[in-house]
C-alpha cells in the first residue's frame, strides 16, 4: 500500500477463502479497509521471532559450534522431543498380568465372549502384579462356576468429528498416510491453488488451508446435506446446524473457514496420488461433518464365581445405526488404540456360562512413545505453541538442521509368561513378542540434545512452554487492537538482552 501511495483506510483490500469464480467474485464484492492491527500483530511475530534467533544462533555459533540456529518455536519443538526421549530413557516398566475367561452360554456353545478379571467380588478394582499372584488365582479358579450377575446396556450417540483445520489435516494426513506436514501441505496449496478438471478448466477444490476456524459456510453446508439425501436418504443428514468451538476465537484465527471442497458433489478427481488421496480425505471429513450421529449399544456384564474373591467383567458395542461411519471415522495414533470391543453373544441376567479356559497373560507397561509428526502437531496445538502457518515449516527446520531425526525402529523382543488352565490343568509357555517397533517417529540427535541442554540452561524463559503459548496470547490480543506491538517487543527485548549479556559470560560448551 505504501509502494502504490494507497490510503491504507480506502476499501483496497480483498480476501479470498476459496478459489472458485463465486468465491472470487465475492471477494471482489466486498473489499475492505488494511486491518491495521492484523498487520501489527504480523509485525510483532516477525520482530520478536528475528530477535530471538538473531541473538541466539550467533551465542550458539560462540559457544558450541557454527552453523547452528535457533528459534523461538523450532527450539521448544526439539524441547518436546529432547523431554519425551528423557521420559523414554528414565521409564521403568511395571509388570501386570491380564486373567481372562473364555466364556460360553449354555444354549450356545460355539458363541464364546471373553471376560477379564478385574475386580475383587465387593467392587474394588484388582491388578494382579506377578506370577505368583497370577498362578495362585488361576489355580483357585478350577472347577468354579460362573453367573451373570449384572447386565448394563446403555445407548451412546457418537458424534462425527468437525471438518479439518490446519492442524487437524497434517494429524490425519500423517496417520492415515505417513505424509509429512511439509508435503500435507504442499498437496494442499495445489488443491487450493486450482487445477484442471476435464471439462470445468482449472478449478480451486479447496478453501484455504491455514486456518485454525471449525466453522463452514451456511450454503456449504446445504449442499453437503443435499448430497447426503440423495446418496443415503434423509436419516443419513444431521438436522441441526452443527457447531464446533475453536482453539482460539479472535479475529487472526477466524478470518477463514475450515478446510472443505469447494465443490461437495465432486468427489473424484484426476490428480497426483499425493492430491487426489488428500482431497479424498478432506471430501470425506466435511460430509461426515454434516451427517447423523451413529447410535451404538453398550453392554457391561459383571460375572461372578463360585465361592471366589473375584469377578470378571465383559464388555461389548453393537451399532445400531451407522450415521457418518458409513462414510469417515477420524484416525488415531496406533499405540494409543486399544481395540474396538467385542460383540457379545445374546446374554441375560442369572445365566452361568460355562469356562472352556483361562489365561493368565504377562504384561509390562509401555513407555511413552515418540512424537511422530502427527503428534507433535498436536502437543504443539494443546500447548498454544505456533499457528496453522508455522508446523509444517517447523519441523521441516528441526530436521534440516540435525537436532531431529525420523526414524523406523524395529526394536527388540521381549519375553513373557502364559499360564492356561484347560481341563484342570495349568500348562505354562514361555512365549515373546516384538517391542518398540515405532514408524516415522521423531528422535533428537546427539547435537540437538547438548544444544536444547545448553539453551534450557541459559535461557529459561525461551524456552519455557507457558512463556511460549503466552506470547501467541499477545499476538492475539495485538490482532484485536487490546494491546500495543511496540510495548510488547521492547517489554520483551529489555529483558531478553540482559540474558543475552550475562550468557555470553557462561562458559562455552564443547561438541565433537
Amino acid at each position: 500500500a505504501n509502494i502504490l501511495g494507497l490510503d491504507p483506510a480506502a476499501p483496497n483490500r480483498v480476501t479470498f477463502d476459496e478459489i472458485t469464480k463465486k468465491g472470487v467474485k465475492e471477494g471482489m464484492a466486498h473489499p475492505r479497509a488494511i486491518n491495521i492491527d492484523l498487520f501489527n500483530a504480523q509485525q510483532a511475530r516477525r520482530e520478536l521471532d528475528r530477535l530471538v534467533g538473531y541473538k541466539l544462533s550467533p551465542f550458539l555459533w560462540r559457544k558450541v559450534r557454527r552453523g547452528l540456529s535457533a528459534g523461538r518455536v523450532q527450539s521448544v519443538a526439539v524441547r518436546l522431543i529432547r523431554d519425551r526421549e528423557l521420559e523414554i530413557e528414565n521409564f521403568k516398566p511395571d509388570e501386570y498380568w491380564n486373567i481372562d475367561a473364555a466364556l460360553y452360554p449354555q444354549s450356545n456353545s460355539k458363541n464364546g465372549f471373553t471376560a477379564r478379571l478385574a475386580a475383587t467380588a465387593d467392587g474394588k478394582k484388582l491388578t494382579v502384579t506377578n506370577k505368583e499372584q497370577a498362578d495362585t488365582i488361576v489355580a483357585a479358579l478350577d472347577g468354579k462356576s460362573y453367573t451373570i450377575s449384572k447386565l448394563e446396556k446403555g445407548k451412546r450417540r457418537r458424534q462425527p468429528a468437525p471438518p479439518f483445520i490446519t492442524s487437524t489435516l497434517q494429524q490425519d494426513a500423517s496417520r492415515a498416510f505417513g505424509f509429512s506436514a511439509t508435503r500435507t501441505m504442499r498437496a494442499a496449496q495445489t488443491l487450493y491453488e486450482g487445477m484442471d478438471i476435464a471439462g470445468h478448466g482449472t478449478m480451486g477444490l479447496i478453501t484455504y488451508m491455514r486456518t485454525d476456524s471449525l466453522r463452514i459456510a451456511a450454503e456449504a453446508s446445504a449442499a453437503a446435506k443435499q448430497f447426503i439425501a440423495g446418496h443415503w436418504g434423509d436419516n443419513y443428514v444431521c438436522n441441526t446446524q452443527r457447531k464446533w468451538k475453536s482453539r482460539s476465537a479472535t479475529a487472526a484465527q477466524d478470518a477463514h473457514e475450515a478446510i472443505r471442497p469447494s465443490y461437495m458433489d465432486k468427489t473424484v478427481i484426476d490428480a497426483a496420488p499425493a492430491e487426489k488421496r488428500l482431497y479424498d480425505l478432506i471430501w470425506k471429513r466435511t460430509i461426515a461433518s454434516q451427517m447423523a450421529a451413529a447410535q451404538t449399544e453398550r453392554t457391561v456384564v459383571d460375572i461372578e464365581i463360585s465361592n471366589a474373591e473375584e469377578r470378571f467383567v465383559a464388555t461389548g458395542e453393537t451399532v445400531l445405526f451407522d450415521g457418518f461411519l458409513k462414510l469417515y471415522s477420524e484416525s488415531t495414533e496406533d499405540e494409543a488404540q486399544e481395540g474396538e470391543e467385542a460383540l457379545l453373544p445374546p446374554l441375560k441376567q442369572g445365566d452361568r456360562p460355562e469356562a472352556k479356559s483361562v489365561t493368565a497373560l504377562q504384561r509390562f507397561t509401555q513407555s511413552p512413545p515418540r512424537y511422530s509428526e502427527a503428534s507433535l502437531v498436536k502437543r504443539l496445538e494443546e500447548l498454544g505453541i505456533g499457528r496453522p502457518s508455522t508446523y509444517a515449516p517447523t519441523i521441516s527446520t528441526i530436521i534440516t538442521r540435525g537436532y531431529v531425526v525420523k526414524e523406523n525402529r524395529e526394536g527388540g523382543k521381549r519375553g513373557y509368561v502364559q499360564l492356561k488352565l484347560e481341563k484342570g490343568e495349568i500348562v505354562r509357555k514361555e512365549l515373546s513378542e516384538h517391542v518398540g517397533k515405532e514408524k516415522n517417529k521423531l528422535s533428537p540427535t546427539d547435537i540437538g540434545m547438548l544444544v536444547t541442554d545448553y539453551l534450557d540452561q541459559q535461557f529459561t524463559d525461551v524456552m519455557d512452554y507457558n512463556f511460549t503459548a503466552m506470547v501467541e496470547k499477545e499476538f492475539d490480543e495485538i490482532a484485536e487492537g487490546d494491546k500495543s506491538w511496540v510495548d510488547m517487543i521492547r517489554k520483551f527485548y529489555e529483558k531478553f538482552h540482559s540474558t543475552v549479556d550475562r550468557a555470553l559470560e557462561s562458559h562455552p560448551v564443547r561438541s565433537s
